[in-house]
């Protein structure tokens, strides 16, 4: 998890979202298991109620039904705003607040995630944060560069 925490502070998220939930949803929508190595890194989809059964199978960490939607708005809101996870890529008309809405890492952050921990890491850290993230004034912008 303290991995996954840097990670998330390397691509520019606010404190706010430097925390155990986000550090959980990363590793579940990267379906990452505590002993998988971050080369073997996927991208399934998944919906919200399914990262969180992943945080209590995998990592024991339980939450409550009732913080779903703060899963939602905190974190996975914020993975999408710059760019990092798509939503409902397999049917792009579904509304985002549709109960069976899915997430997806972003394939071009799943090529960066999967160098984590190796040499290439920096470059492709730095790449990604000039190909894939708009920035202003220092300041993260909603959407992926374009």
């Amino acid at each position: 998890m303290a991995e996954a925490l840097s990670i998330i502070e390397a691509l520019g998220f606010l404190r706010s979202q430097q925390n155990e939930r986000s550090a959980l949803t990363l590793l579940a929508l990267l379906d990452l298991k505590p002993d998988t190595p971050w080369s073997q890194a996927k991208n399934p989809l998944r919906g919200i109620t399914p990262m969180m059964d992943f945080f209590r199978e995998y990592y024991g960490k339980e939450y409550k039904p009732n913080t779903r939607e703060t899963v939602r708005r905190q974190t996975v809101h914020q993975f999408f705003e710059v760019g990092l996870i798509q939503a409902n890529p397999d049917q792009p008309d579904r509304p985002i607040n549709s109960p069976k809405a899915v997430y997806q890492v972003e394939q071009g952050a799943l090529a960066l995630l999967r160098t984590f921990g190796t040499p290439e890491w920096d470059q492709a850290l730095r790449t990604y944060l000039t190909t894939h993230v708009l920035h202003f004034n220092g300041k993260r912008l909603s959407g992926p560069y374009k």
